[in-house]
């Protein structure tokens, strides 16, 4: 009764599961790198992201008293706030770096040499002093404040427009946009090409060409770098933005060949027929015919390119340099992570950017990508 044909398996349920695991562990960090990108550095380094709708208890950075003296009732006050914006409240506070929740809000604390200071919950504090502390070192406040959740679209503006690292992200987002593009279209023109070829011309030595594109698929790219780049230099290219361009095509073309001849050559063979019939050349058969048929599987490679070309770091190194008009995104998140480590709203704010675009592609075309990664698989 197992092999009942229509019958559920009985481990459906686990299939389910592993499927929303999978799911949930490929979503849930990227929601959060998105979260994140909007807060505040402060409020990174103090909660996680998924209390960012919540109030926020935190030790704030040493705040100095500062503010204009004036004379009042014999003495002298400065009066002023420790929070920028408004909605943040003091639990405890100090004037020492031992002891930073020495006392609570409202409280008035004699600092010495006349001088006295309130902090009150909502932040505002008041010095006052039986002489003047003009030229004076102003004492310091420690506090922990419970702060509201901060949004700001500060840390894309400074991503995408201000130099960071010697060179702003929008920059280095342009010149991976320029390296990608390319790099997607143009090896798929020429294995659009050698896969028709393979699939349904008739020449001397077909087999052994399909062999040889198969055995390129395991050859490790990295076996190449040098070789290619010599010969880049000996033909006057160098490094820049053709030589990347000519490097991952090189390295592209291999699986598109594979994924698109095993597509057309499961293309029924009657259309094709028929075509030449009436008189069809090879050429026409190839753009009216085979191309518009042969979509899921071109989407297919060109997700796969893509992402790649988008992600790369070691070809781009190699083929374009590390220059300010030159480096890519991957490149410029490794300088960010050495010189800005520390700033976590910057680095969330740029990975996010880094996977903005291929998130867009995938999902755009990611209808086409099972159809094209099966062609051929089933007769």
């Amino acid at each position: 009764m197992d092999g009942i044909a229509g019958r559920k398996p009985a481990l459906t349920w686990a299939v389910h599961l592993s499927v929303a695991l999978l799911v949930a562990l490929w979503v849930l960090p990227t929601l959060g790198l998105f979260v994140s990108s909007f807060r505040t550095g402060d409020q990174i380094a103090t909660s996680g992201w998924w209390r960012a709708l919540g109030a926020q208890e935190q030790q704030l950075n040493p705040i100095r008293v500062k503010g204009q003296e004036v004379a009042r009732d014999g003495a002298f006050v400065i009066e002023g706030t420790l929070f920028d914006a408004p909605g943040a409240t003091v639990s405890r506070w100090g004037t020492s770096s031992r002891e930073p929740a020495a006392h609570a809000p409202g409280d008035t604390v004699d600092l010495g040499e006349g001088q006295t200071l309130r902090v009150d919950a909502d932040g505002a504090y008041v010095l006052t002093a039986t002489a003047s502390t003009a030229g004076t070192r102003l004492p310091r406040v420690f506090a922990t404040a419970t702060t509201p959740p901060q949004f700001t679209l500060d840390n894309y503006a400074n991503v995408l427009f201000s130099p960071l690292a010697g060179q702003s992200v929008g920059q280095a987002f342009l010149n991976t946009l320029t390296v990608a593009i390319p790099a997607t279209v143009i090896p798929i023109l020429i294995a659009a090409f050698a896969a028709y070829a393979l699939a349904w011309m008739e020449f001397p030595g077909r087999a052994l060409l399909v062999a040889a594109v198969v055995g390129l698929l395991v050859v490790p790219l990295q076996l190449a770098l040098i070789p290619l780049l010599d010969l880049h230099n000996r033909l006057g290219i160098g490094k820049g933005y053709l030589g990347i361009w000519l490097a991952h095509t090189g390295f592209g073309l291999p699986l598109a060949i594979y994924l698109l001849r095993n597509y057309m050559v499961g293309l029924p063979r009657d259309i094709i027929e028929c075509a030449r019939v009436d008189g069809a050349t090879e050429f026409q058969i190839f753009t009216r015919i085979i191309l518009p048929l042969s979509f899921p599987a071109l989407a297919s490679f060109a997700i796969f390119q893509f992402l790649w070309t988008w992600n790369d770091l070691l070809v781009a190194l190699v083929f374009l340099g590390t220059g300010n008009d030159q480096q890519v995104l991957t490149g410029n998140l490794v300088n960010l992570m050495g010189s800005r480590g520390g700033d976590w709203e910057i680095l969330a704010t740029s990975a996010f950017v880094s996977i903005f675009v291929p998130l867009v592609v995938f999902f755009s075309m990611q209808r086409f990508l099972v159809r094209g990664l099966l062609a051929g698989s089933v007769k």
